[in-house]
């Protein structure tokens, strides 16, 4: 098994420098930078004064390069002003360049500044994270206990009219997008025209406060989306397991049909929506765009939403590799989880 997480986690590794390196060069390509510079200057400025701007911050450096500095295992660009200054990345303001480390990325703990939030993106990232979370684990707690009942019902009963039903509901969920159900469910409970105002249609103070009323809405819209797949492969499992020989010869035996299904049928049926849950996690953590828009919730996708529309690079690479991060982090806990949960599989 110490094999196994050692191989996974150095594939891990690699695929993530490889995908941050394809979004930190993308988000540098020059049509972008010459924005950065417009925006941080003016947009009147001729292509000399957005070149010299751009030569001052390093970003006319090759690209491999700027990402190791990025990174922080190369040393960052240093620059000197005709008065004699020095700027860099790792110079702070009011700093001198001599007291100024020469790593600082990554690494480091240094994510950059913000052009539009005016702030370290560290921070930023850390405070919109927490928000995104409180969000997710309210919605994994409605999500998944409904989405498991409502699979394993179906699939104990397959053929029936209570599966005919149950998968009907599975299916209409997942087809419904976010923002249909979202408009729907404020249509319904979050207007006074409707004559059902029992939970606002914003969820901005739920930041401070999860309370029923503002946070309620949100949650349910992004459970529904993703309760409906889980059911559904949980109902397939369900339903293959159901039809096992251990589970016909229990049966011979006498052996009451609850038993069977909570003592021999639940634990293997339950091993392929467990990799499924678990691919909700990055879901949740870029998918929510549109929710936390819809419902003015100002948390991880609605900060990438922001980073992507201001071309705020810095924090779109910030959030760039959190979202890389969670992804391949949830990967591999997910193929831990499948071998332990799985006894015909065997690590060497």
């Amino acid at each position: 098994m110490g094999l196994f997480i050692l191989r996974r986690l150095g594939i891990m590794i690699l695929t993530g420098l490889c995908l941050t390196f394809l979004v930190f060069t993308l988000t540098n390509l020059y049509p972008n930078l010459e924005k950065l510079a417009k925006t941080q200057g003016n947009f009147r400025m001729s292509d000399e004064e957005v070149s010299s701007f751009l030569e001052k911050g390093g970003y006319l450096q090759p690209m491999a390069v700027k990402y190791g500095e990025w990174l922080g295992v190369l040393p960052s660009y240093r620059h000197e002003n005709p008065d004699g200054s020095i700027q860099g990345r790792c110079i702070l303001p009011g700093q001198s360049a001599e007291d100024a480390p020469n790593f600082c990325g990554v690494l480091q703990g240094h994510w950059g500044f913000s052009t539009v939030f005016k702030d370290e993106v560290g921070s930023i990232i850390g405070t919109r994270l927490g928000l995104t979370a409180k969000l997710m684990f309210w919605v994994m707690v409605l999500m998944v206990p409904s989405a498991l009942i409502l699979g394993v019902l179906s699939g104990m009963n397959e053929g029936s009219k209570t599966d005919r039903t149950l998968s009907t509901v599975a299916i209409t969920t997942t087809a419904t997008p976010e923002y249909v159900s979202g408009v729907i469910l404020i249509a319904v409970f979050a207007s006074s025209t409707m004559g059902l105002k029992w939970f606002k249609g914003t969820a901005t103070s739920a930041m401070e406060s999860a309370n029923f009323e503002n946070f309620f809405l949100p949650v349910l819209t992004i459970s529904l989306y993703g309760m409906g797949y889980i059911a559904r492969m949980t109902r397939a499992s369900m339903a293959e397991v159901m039809t096992a020989q251990y589970i016909r010869t229990a049966r011979l035996k006498g052996v009451s049909f609850p038993n069977i299904v909570i003592k021999h049928a639940l634990r293997n049926a339950l091993i392929a929506p467990f990799t499924v849950i678990m691919l909700q996690f990055p879901w949740l953590l870029n998918g929510v765009v549109i929710v936390e828009t819809l419902f003015n919730y100002k948390g991880f996708g609605w900060t990438l939403v922001q980073a992507a529309s201001n071309n705020d690079i810095e924090l779109l690479l910030g959030v760039s590799v959190v979202s890389v991060f969670v992804v391949l982090v949830t990967q591999l806990i997910s193929d831990i989880g499948y071998v332990y949960l799985n006894p015909r599989i065997s690590v060497t």
